[in-house]
């Protein structure tokens, strides 16, 4: 009987010592400003970086991963994704899409 109320106290303090470490972490993530998303911006934004489709074309989708954006082109031919570097526009990759 004894072993039975040691155990259950002591899983009660280790209750209250795990609730009060969630509320601490929780606690400093919240006061803690998140860090800074980086910027995906051209280098000189004034300048243009044709893509050199055809009439017709237009963007289907993108999706913007560290310095690389992923345009998907549809339209004007067989759909295709063409990869740009955000930092120097320069295309990166082309290829199409098989159907």
């Amino acid at each position: 009987m004894r072993g039975l109320m040691a155990a259950v106290i002591g899983m009660g303090i280790l209750i209250v010592a795990g609730v009060t470490v969630l509320v601490v972490v929780m606690v400093q993530r919240m006061s803690v400003p998140p860090p800074p998303i980086a910027s995906a911006v051209v280098a000189d934004p004034a300048a243009e970086h044709p893509l050199d489709e055809t009439a017709g074309t237009r963007i289907a989708g993108m999706s913007l991963a560290g310095d690389h954006l992923a345009l998907q082109l549809a339209g004007g031919g067989p759909d295709r994704v063409v990869v740009v570097d955000t930092r120097t526009g320069r295309i990166i990759l082309r290829t199409g899409l098989a159907r």
